[in-house]
């Protein structure tokens, strides 16, 4: 069965059911899984790879979507609470998630921040992701080989736009410094010239204008239309900082529509290592993606929920252990960091396809 079906079949199973020793029931769970939405690929992968890593170790486990709706995923993570869960394992929205998770902590269950820190709440101790910061720096370094940025000048200097992630989303702050941290010293010098709003951190005030609410493909590519016939009219762009694949594809689709960029698309960044993306990878029209590879992020993450459970210190193979970067405003909390992995044309088969990620059979 492709992959795609059992995802499939596991959003319509998880919708309201149990799952243990191999069978549906109405029992109790051990681990309740919230992932915030479905319309980025990645996050259907990580509730299915998370709900078969929970099965697999032994305990009974229900997962479900939140549909970009923080009230709705605070109502399912209570129901989770109802059913006598041990172990929450989150990735939020919004802030708006910390009522949920201050009643969880008072009820004793753990509480773990799932490749989205929980920011503002003191509540709960650990955080498990990939290296955000390297993912963007991979970014940045693939627009400064791209466009050979240690070779230009002022006097003939390349240009670029700018789009972050989501605003509610800490990692997009750390995507985005991660990718100006490469980029900003040819900016600074003139080599690199940005049209439209001009962050060079992601605490400068301009930032919110390059921020992508929720995520929403139809958001980027709505701003690059208006950039195309605005800041960007009189240019021809050598490249798009895009923090993910979804925005990356809607930013292709605004940029394939103008006459400029039918026989020449700019340097498009990616993230996540979507389908549809290592496709646009291997036919020249998105530059490249940083794979974060959910199966083991979802693994390191059941592990960390085993150990938890079992009063043991975790310790998690392939990630790093951070107790100083990750400060959600209240208390920094424990980290464990994946590497991520820089995919472009030369090496998306071996990384992709090879790994069993996916198949050859799903690039049309």
């Amino acid at each position: 069965m492709k992959r795609v079906a059992i995802i499939t079949l596991g959003l319509l199973l998880a919708a309201g059911m149990v799952f243990g020793g191999g069978r549906a029931e109405t029992a109790r769970i051990d681990i309740g899984i919230a992932m915030p939405e479905t319309h980025v690929e990645r996050w259907q992968r990580d509730g299915q790879s998370l709900l078969e890593d929970a099965i697999a170790a032994g305990y009974r486990a229900e997962v479900a979507y939140g549909d970009a709706d923080q009230g709705r995923q605070n109502q399912q993570i209570q129901d989770f609470i109802t059913k006598g869960a041990r172990v929450l394992i989150i990735g939020n929205l919004n802030e708006g998630v910390n009522s949920v998770v201050r009643e969880a902590a008072e009820e004793g269950i753990i509480v773990i921040a799932y490749d989205r820190l929980i920011t503002g709440s003191d509540q709960y101790d650990y955080y498990i992701t990939f290296d955000n910061f390297r993912v963007g720096q991979f970014q940045g370094m693939a627009i400064e080989e791209a466009l050979n940025l240690r070779a230009a000048s002022s006097s003939s200097p390349k240009i670029i736009t700018l789009f972050a992630g989501s605003p509610t989303d800490n990692n997009s702050f750390f995507f985005f410094d991660g990718a100006m941290s490469v980029l900003r010293p040819h900016v600074e010098r003139g080599a690199l010239r940005i049209v439209g709003p001009a962050p060079l951190r992601s605490s400068d005030s301009a930032f919110t204008r390059v921020a992508t609410e929720g995520w929403r493909a139809e958001n980027a590519k709505a701003r690059m239309e208006n950039l195309l016939t605005n800041d960007a009219r009189d240019v021809v762009l050598d490249a798009v900082l895009a923090p993910n694949d979804t925005l990356a594809r809607a930013i292709i689709e605004a940029l394939e529509a103008d006459a400029k960029y039918v026989n020449r698309l700019p340097v498009v960044t990616g993230q996540d290592g979507e389908t549809a993306s290592i496709q646009a990878i291997r036919d020249g029209r998105q530059y490249m993606t940083v794979f974060k590879d959910t199966r083991s992020l979802a693994q390191g993450a059941i592990q960390l929920a085993d150990a938890l459970l079992k009063g043991e210190t975790p310790n998690i193979a392939g990630a790093r252990r951070d107790t100083e970067s990750y400060d959600t405003g209240m208390k920094v909390v424990t980290s464990f960091l994946l590497e991520p992995i820089n995919v472009t044309s030369d090496n998306y088969r071996a990384v992709m396809i090879d790994s069993g990620y996916i198949s050859e059979s799903d690039l049309r």
